[in-house]
């Protein structure tokens, strides 16, 4: 993150400078909403990372499915999400992930009102 980006604890700021770094791994995943471009990326992923000219820790990030790395490489959860649909993933899997819980247990969060920061 760059230095003027508020630092908030257990969170990643998506600002303007983390869009930048994240330009080629977020097209990358947007690409994924049509159904031919999933075919070909799941046909030969490295290559489709290629094509986007994906960094070399984006494009290992991505290979295994590093969500969390992803996130700090530049990713936008909106564009990632993309990525996660592919393998059959719910946004609740990620906000496990993110948050170090099973998706069980973020559900359960999220229904009993979600988490207090306070």
């Amino acid at each position: 993150m760059s230095s003027t980006t508020p630092q908030v604890p257990g969170t990643y700021v998506f600002d303007a400078a983390e869009s930048r770094r994240g330009r080629a791994l977020n097209r990358l995943c947007g690409s994924l909403k049509d159904a031919e471009n999933r075919a070909e990326f799941k046909a030969d992923e490295a290559a489709y990372c290629e094509a986007y000219g994906l960094t070399a820790e984006q494009r290992d990030a991505v290979l295994t499915r590093d969500w969390n790395r992803m996130m700090e490489l530049g990713g936008s959860i909106f564009y990632v999400f993309k990525l996660a649909m592919v393998d059959g993933k719910s946004m609740q899997y990620l906000g496990g992930v993110f948050t170090g819980m099973t998706t069980e247990e973020f559900a359960d969060v999220l229904k009993a009102g979600g988490r207090s920061f306070g």
